[in-house]
């Protein structure tokens, strides 16, 4: 018989290990460097030339939904130094709206969403391409230049541009859901034997990370992984035209300053407390990065209605359509956020349709009201707590 002391009696609880984050993301193991994104950035650029091509009247369909679609060993995209696009097996379209928590157990919504990004390839090529020319009215495709001899844009008969529906629509599809709701999430992260492994510094093989430490590396490759050297330097930011970019945008405006330094600290806690074997510190950050990046898509989102709205009153069709262009690609992303420590987004797919139909309606944005921005622009801010006139900040 074995005599075992009550609970009361001076009982000494686990201390977990204390945790300091690095100064940069910058992890090594034995000397080597332990972090790799290398397939992050490679869809990175692959997105960023699709999205530039839409943009070329002289491209054909087929040759737009191949650099989409990219098989591997076609000759899609310009390769760069130290980042060979063409002989790679990745592409854009596999990983759009693919995450593991929000469409494993969901193809038919997968599906549609990525048939939405074929949509706007298609739509710009049969709709926009042959009226290139023209300029664009209410039920007419074509351009349109905004006052004062600025920027033409190229716009379907509702006002849209299929190029910034397309490349924002990414932010959302392809970035945001792959960092928050794949990379980032339990079952990925805790997947089969992935906390035993790394509790023992098991390696995937050949190489020097954990299975653990390399899905959170992914996850910050989706957003720094066009950085020059994030691992010896601070992000520069603004360096790709996807989320990076709209991050800097965010932080310049006042009322949000500070959400990148946020983020990038809680990316390289993240990963130190993977390190350190404290998984209860690395859940914390993940529900510091769900909340703090799908904010970018709501102020964003917001800041363009607004914009819209703006330009719409002062008779600037071309320049308030491209606005609302951006926004459109910004709303239809909110349906891939995450409420921390929920599986939900902050808008569903039904929500986001409502938005998109009520953008849509009749001649697009031809017939928008300040009114119908407005109340779009209030319940997107209310949900997320900040008010309208923070997101519509002059200097974004």
């Amino acid at each position: 018989m074995i005599s075992c002391s009550s609970d009361d009696d001076n009982s000494i609880s686990p201390v977990e290990p204390v945790i300091t984050a690095p100064a940069t993301y910058s992890f090594t193991r034995d000397g080597e460097n332990a972090v790799s994104y290398t397939g992050q950035t490679t869809r990175i650029e692959m997105a960023s030339q699709t999205a530039s091509a839409i943009k070329d009247p002289l491209k054909t369909q087929a040759e737009l939904d191949a650099m989409f679609s990219h098989i591997e060993g076609d000759n899609d995209f310009e390769d760069l130094p130290g980042l060979e696009l063409n002989s790679s097996s990745k592409n854009v379209r596999s990983k759009t709206a693919a995450s593991e928590d929000y469409f494993s157990s969901n193809t038919t919504v997968s599906n549609e969403l990525k048939a939405d990004f074929d949509s706007y390839i298609g739509n710009q090529v049969q709709e926009v391409f042959p009226n290139w020319d023209n300029v664009a009215s209410a039920g007419n495709s074509g351009q349109l230049q905004e006052n004062g001899g600025g920027s033409t844009r190229y716009i379907n008969g509702k006002g849209l541009e299929y190029n910034q529906a397309f490349a924002k629509g990414l932010i959302g599809a392809l970035i945001t859901d792959q960092i928050l709701n794949n990379y980032l999430s339990l079952s990925v992260l805790d997947a089969g034997h992935n906390i035993v492994n790394n509790d023992n510094d098991v390696l995937d093989e050949g190489k020097d990370y954990t299975t653990m430490e390399h899905k959170w590396d992914e996850a910050f490759g989706y957003l720094y992984g066009a950085e020059v050297d994030p691992q010896n330097n601070e992000p520069v930011l603004g360096v790709d035209d996807f989320l990076n970019k709209y991050l800097a945008k965010v932080e310049g405006d006042p009322s949000f300053a500070g959400i990148a330094g946020d983020i990038y600290d809680a990316f390289k806690l993240g990963r130190a407390a993977i390190v350190g074997k404290n998984y209860t510190l690395r859940d914390e950050q993940v529900s510091v990065l769900r909340e703090k990046i799908s904010l970018i898509i709501a102020v964003r989102s917001v800041y363009y209605l607004q914009a819209g709205k703006t330009y719409i009153a002062e008779n600037n069709p071309a320049k308030a359509f491209h606005n609302l262009s951006e926004g459109y690609g910004f709303i239809f992303s909110l349906q891939f956020t995450r409420i921390p420590n929920t599986n939900s987004p902050y808008f569903d797919k039904l929500q986001v349709d409502d938005f998109i139909d009520q953008l849509m309606e009749g001649n697009g944005f031809w017939d928008l009201t300040s009114e119908t921005l407005d109340q779009m622009s209030e319940q997107i801010a209310s949900q997320f707590g900040f008010t309208v006139e923070a997101a519509a900040d002059d200097n974004n």
